[in-house]
């Protein structure tokens, strides 16, 4: 069964396919009409390039560049690509970030990163030089794998991940797990009459939440 956030990023990477097979050169597709990834002409190229762009842009603008970011490192750090496939991926994310980042819709981020294709912004080749300069792993503390995927107007973290079980759960929903002993690295406090789970002080910054 796959987690909440591969179903958004099979959503994005379809989307991706689509704009480029229609606004700059066409892809195979399987007799059904889907978009056929088995052959490899859609692999270590432009059309992964863009996909891996468009997926990271959207994803800094679903969520944020920083979730954008994490995710984007995450897949390549634990996964098993040679590392010339790892640099020109973590290349093209930080490309869909920054454009994610610029656009005001997903229609507008497909025409920039087509602009930077044109450009030649993209690693499409594993021949490229470039090496992509920033982070390449992260450290998850199982004691605190939870990030926050969305806040409120006024600041209050509502929508949180589970880096390790891939979950996502609403404010209500980790308040009663943290208060069921499911996660000892966090705490739950009253704030303005409401549940809020906090990280418990252990003196490092990036396991706090929000």
């Amino acid at each position: 069964m796959k987690n909440p956030i591969d179903e958004y990023i099979d959503i994005y990477r379809q989307e991706a396919y689509v704009y480029f097979d229609k606004n700059i050169r066409s892809l195979p597709k399987k007799e059904s009409g889907e978009f056929d990834e088995s052959g490899g002409a859609m692999h270590n190229n432009d059309v992964d390039a863009f996909r891996h762009s468009y997926v990271s842009g959207v994803m800094a603008q679903q969520w944020s560049v920083g979730i954008a970011e994490l995710m984007g490192v995450a897949v390549e750090w634990l996964g098993r690509n040679p590392e010339n496939q790892k640099n020109m991926d973590l290349w093209n994310n930080s490309i869909g970030r920054k454009y994610g980042k610029q656009a005001k819709s997903r229609e507008e981020l497909a025409e920039l990163l087509k602009q930077a294709l044109e450009n030649g912004e993209f690693i499409i080749s594993l021949d490229d030089a470039r090496k992509y300069e920033g982070k390449t792993s992260y450290k998850i503390d199982s004691n605190k794998p939870i990030i926050v995927l969305k806040e409120n107007k006024t600041g209050r973290n509502e929508l949180f991940y589970d880096f390790l079980s891939g979950n996502i759960m609403d404010r209500e929903v980790f308040a009663n797990s943290i208060e069921s002993c499911q996660y000892p690295g966090y705490t739950v406090a009253s704030i303005d009459g409401k549940s809020t789970p906090m990280s418990k002080p252990d003196g490092i910054a990036a396991n706090n939440l929000g």
